[in-house]
């Protein structure tokens, strides 16, 4: 066999030179499935075609390397913002910044090839590898890419669901990563009916009443009903209760622009431009984004906060302000910090950006520190058991920008917490599709605990998100504005803030070792015999 074709026995296949580029398009092609265009149906048929080229790989070797094009397709085209990050407001040199995001989408793009290299050694060809194994396989490498070196889950497959998709009633229940199990139990299902169908439908097949039965009773069918009737199902239930009156919020978009954000000639005017939009609300909380403050908290003018506090007090409420504070030692905190009816209350940012707010093993990545111009890059971490802040008559359950991508340590202030919030600088990212993926994991957030989500960032996507995760209201990217309206808080827990991700990993791993002891008992996992 020449080395640069794949086949699989039984069965013909492309060859590796356009497979390759095959599945490097399917996993582009998956993006449009997230925000902001939400065509949450592509996912699953992207992921079906590759489980397809996976079933037809000659070789582990071209497993793992179909897994890698479509993982390098995926990410590139998905974070591709963070070269926007890196070369235009990180001042480093283009083709380093290039480089820079390759290597990151490559290292990305692992997770899928090792799924494919462990799926082909199982036996693609059989339904339960492609049933149970798969998913599972494809869920646990979401949630270790979500956690592995601080993690990065952005874009993980769940997310395409949410809010509107059938597949989105799992959020509550067993978090994003239940939505992306449900999304490739969905793919496995569709493959394993497409290849009975060609296997009832060869050559001499005579369309009798056997062969529509086979295709009516093959259980792919009932696996996909029960998958999307059980999603749209959960949709229905009511989770959490709401608590209190209704509460008038103001959430505040600076439009700052990051080049300009940190320059001490334009200090005066961004305070001036935040106090004008603190004073043109009249309502109980109102909340800043991240860093609204370009300045250390220290060396704002204390008149300055004091007349914030005295409009909110005005309001009979409370102002929540994203500003850098000093610790009691050296170090300094991303933070947020309350004036107003309340006592002041603070937020520090626990889970940094690596490379964004801190640079990891100094000895080995210090250059980063000398090709970029990235302000305050060494923060220190915040207690991760901080507690709701109480203000405006509700505890808000603040998060800090890239913070509310990680669902498992938002529910650490639940269910205490009656509302979320999250303050952010997108502006990093330019006129890329980031805030509006932001936006979606914002709203996953507000679907996993059943309560409000408050967003209030620099340039966008400033927004109100209801407990279902639907946008109430949002303000126009780049145009200085404010939010208003009234929320709701929730009490109570659904089961994902009870439990986190526990069940759907004890899931996952639970269908990854029953299929494994199945085929394993049926011989068909590639170079172990039956026992």
């Amino acid at each position: 066999m020449s080395a640069g074709v794949t086949t699989t026995p039984g069965h013909g296949a492309l060859p590796r030179v356009q497979t390759l580029p095959l599945a490097a398009l399917a996993g582009a092609v998956t993006v449009p499935g997230f925000a902001p265009f939400y065509l949450f149906p592509l996912p699953v048929a992207t992921l079906a075609l590759l489980i397809v080229l996976w079933r037809r790989a000659a070789s582990r070797r071209d497993a793992a390397l179909t897994g890698f094009s479509f993982g390098l397709g995926y990410f590139l085209t998905g974070v591709s913002w963070v070269y926007v990050s890196l070369h235009d407001f990180g001042a480093m040199p283009a083709l380093l910044a290039a480089a820079v995001t390759l290597l990151f989408c490559a290292y990305l793009a692992l997770y899928p090839a090792v799924t494919g290299w462990i799926y082909y050694v199982l036996g693609p060809r059989s339904a339960l590898a492609t049933l149970a194994v798969l998913p599972a396989l494809w869920t646990l490498a979401d949630w270790l890419r979500g956690w592995l070196f601080t993690g990065f889950p952005w874009i993980a497959l769940g997310y395409a669901q949410v809010p509107d998709s059938p597949l989105a009633g799992y959020l509550p229940l067993l978090g994003v990563y239940g939505a992306t199990l449900a999304t490739a139990v969905s793919a496995g299902a569709i493959v394993t009916l497409w290849a009975h169908w060609k296997d009832v439908a060869g050559p001499g097949s005579d369309k009798s009443r056997k062969y529509w039965l086979s295709l009516i009773l093959h259980p792919s069918p009932l696996i996909l009903a029960v998958v999307w009737a059980g999603g749209y199902a959960l949709r229905s239930i009511d989770w959490t209760t709401p608590t209190g009156a209704p509460l008038a919020v103001s959430l505040l978009q600076g439009n700052i622009p990051q080049e300009m954000k940190w320059r001490s000639d334009r200090v005066t005017s961004t305070l001036e431009t935040y106090r004008s939009l603190v004073n043109s609300s009249n309502a109980r909380l109102i909340l800043l984004p991240e860093t609204a403050l370009p300045m250390y908290l220290h060396d704002v003018p204390k008149d300055y906060l004091d007349s914030l506090a005295r409009h909110a007090r005005s309001n009979g409420g409370d102002v929540l302000i994203g500003v850098p504070e000093r610790g009691d030692a050296r170090d300094y905190y991303n933070s947020v910090l309350s004036f107003g009816a309340a006592p002041t209350q603070t937020y520090r940012k626990s889970h940094l950006v690596p490379f964004g707010e801190f640079v990891p093993l100094k000895p080995v990545f210090g250059w980063f520190l000398e090709v970029t111009q990235i302000p305050l890059l060494d923060f220190a971490r915040g207690a991760e058991t901080q507690q709701p802040l109480a203000v405006a008559g509700q505890r808000i359950a603040v998060n800090i920008c890239y913070e509310d991508a990680f669902g498992a340590e938002i529910i650490r202030q639940l269910p205490q917490a009656t509302l979320l919030a999250n303050v952010s600088n997108v502006a990093w990212f330019g006129r890329s599709v980031a805030p509006q993926q932001h936006l979606q994991i914002s709203q996953a957030r507000a679907l996993e605990t059943g309560r409000y989500m408050l967003r209030a960032t620099n340039t966008g996507m400033t927004a109100i998100i209801d407990q279902h995760g639907k946008v109430r209201s949002v303000a126009p990217e780049f145009t200085a504005a404010v939010v208003s309206g009234e929320v709701q808080g929730y009490a109570g827990a659904t089961p994902y803030v009870r439990w986190g991700n526990a069940p759907i990993s004890a899931l996952a791993l639970l269908l990854l070792a029953g299929g494994w002891l199945g085929l394993r008992e049926a011989g068909k996992i590639r170079g172990l015999p039956r026992r």
